[in-house]
């Protein structure tokens, strides 16, 4: 690629709010790659839970990117600034993890990144490294160029303001801790979420600045909508595809977007180029491409960044099968049961649902089938003869048969 169409790609699901911004920041990339030279590029990431959902990953393809181009890629987990908590994106103060907690949640990070990015290219580190060592002075010094005005001005906090919810001291220092990572890996680019544009924009580079470095370039990523293609992909609004989903799941799961949404998903999840998602939507337009065949490429991208091209064809087959043709799927799952226990026993003694009540609620949402027939009654037992198919869900079929 040359250097436009490198930035292009670069660029490409950037939101920064301000075109002059985004201007800025793009002449900024163009004038860095223009050196020729390995640039430095990160992206931090606060180990609050175990597991990854596509969201998460949007700012990991763009670090794929940037190592695909020959650049220096660091994946930072912050095990110090997880301590405080990012209140960037919420309305209310983060609850503090303890050091145990983040170290559990850590180790499962990188494993988990490394289904997108190089691992033999890629550089783990800890901002601990850093952190653990800055003195109370240097705190108080790198505070002196940022105003309360500053931090009260952002969204969240004034929202909080205005609706008499606390706003403690402590949340204030994430920012400077996350642009003393800058500095302290002498940064050239920075990739994050839109809800950090003040972290990155703001505190990383006027930190550099400060202490005699040159200001960063931040590549400020748009977030990904959940499964409904308008609220925040997110664990608590239960509209997530995990990266630990089977490909079936995966598949299936993509294929429930809204057709609204592929746009979204194309630009911050998939390995397409700039040239090979215009096609796509310039052909929805034009009615060469059906909405549905474009969802379905879209859907085995995905499944196949994650679990290559065999798991992907296979799970688009699944798809076919079970939802085009009204079959079952060549693979089904086998189990052999005795007696008649209840289809709530069965579903959580066989990890079908983590719970009775997951189970029960299942069944009264009529997402549960024994039969080809919807399963109405939480007392219901398997009381078939020899054998019978089991639907949970949309996407998960057991063959049973007597023991």
């Amino acid at each position: 690629m040359n250097i436009d169409e490198q930035v292009a790609l670069l660029m490409q699901g950037t939101e920064y709010g301000d075109e002059t911004l985004k201007t800025n920041m793009a002449r900024e990339l163009r004038e860095r790659l223009a050196e020729g030279r390995p640039l430095r590029v990160y992206c931090g990431y606060d180990p609050t839970s175990s597991n990854l959902h596509l969201g998460h990953t949007i700012t990991m393809r763009k670090l794929r990117q940037f190592q695909d181009l020959g650049h220096d890629v660091t994946f930072l987990i912050g095990s110090y600034t997880a301590l405080v908590g990012d209140p960037s994106d919420k309305n209310k103060a983060r609850p503090i993890l303890t050091e145990e907690q983040v170290a559990e949640y850590a180790k499962t990070y990188a494993d988990q990144a490394s289904r997108i990015l190089d691992r033999k290219k890629t550089k783990i580190r800890y901002n601990g490294e850093w952190l653990s060592e800055i003195a109370l002075l240097d705190l108080i010094r790198m505070g002196q160029n940022f105003t309360i005005q500053q931090f009260m001005a952002r969204e969240n906090f004034s929202k909080r303001l205005e609706a008499g919810e606390p706003i403690f001291l402590h949340e204030t220092f994430y920012a400077l801790m996350q642009g003393y990572d800058a500095v302290s890996m002498q940064t050239d680019v920075q990739v994050g979420g839109t809800d950090q544009l003040f972290n990155i924009v703001v505190a990383g580079r006027k930190l550099q600045e400060a202490l005699g470095q040159r200001p960063l370039v931040a590549i400020i990523t748009g977030i990904l909508p959940g499964t409904n293609g308008v609220t925040r992909m997110s664990k608590s609004a239960g509209n997530i595809i995990p990266i630990d989903s089977s490909p079936e799941d995966m598949y299936g799961k993509t294929m429930s977007l809204p057709d609204f949404a592929m746009g979204t998903f194309m630009r911050l999840i998939t390995r397409w180029t700039p040239e090979v998602i215009s096609a796509y939507e310039g052909g929805i337009r034009s009615g060469e491409h059906h909405p549905r065949d474009v969802k379905m490429a879209l859907a085995k991208e995905i499944v196949e960044i994650f679990y290559g091209s065999e798991a992907a064809t296979h799970a688009e087959a699944h798809f076919k099968t079970v939802f085009q043709k009204g079959g079952l799927p060549e693979d089904i799952e086998h189990l052999v049961i005795q007696g008649e226990p209840t289809l709530v026993e069965f579903m959580v003694v066989n990890g079908l649902t983590k719970s009775r009540g997951e189970a029960r609620r299942l069944i009264e949402q009529r997402g549960v089938y024994m039969g080809g027939e919807s399963v109405t009654d939480v007392n219901a037992r398997l009381d078939f003869k020899d054998e019978t198919i089991v639907q949970i869900g949309k996407r998960r079929f057991i063959k049973l048969t007597r023991g």
